[in-house]
């Protein structure tokens, strides 16, 4: 069972930016909120971060397995090194190299 991000998501607006609820995209996107992928980015247009608690919720960030083999056939489509995925997603290279062995026939 996961968490009703939309249900979440929708009752912060509501109570801390409700300017933000009469927003067409914002509400567009908060329907679709799937994935952890989604969420992350949600959560990266709709609230400004600085850098510091950038760095702090980065080391929190779990992936769902759609999302991570989402990122490494993204990869392997792409012909991306392991190097170069890690810094445009901000995962680290041992992270990449865990998820492809788990999931190695998966992404064949």
């Amino acid at each position: 069972m996961k968490p009703n991000y939309s249900k979440i998501y929708h009752d912060l607006l509501k109570e801390e930016y409700p300017e933000k609820l009469k927003d067409e995209k914002i509400l567009q996107l908060l329907q679709n909120l799937d994935t952890s992928e989604q969420v992350i980015r949600f959560n990266e247009k709709v609230f400004k971060q600085s850098k510091e608690s950038q760095e702090n919720n980065q080391k929190l960030r779990t992936y769902d397995k759609e999302t991570m083999l989402k990122i490494l056939q993204y990869q392997k489509d792409h012909g991306f090194s392991s190097n170069y995925i890690s810094k445009k997603y901000k995962i680290s290279r041992t992270t990449i190299a865990k998820w492809k062995k788990m999931y190695e026939e998966e992404i064949q």
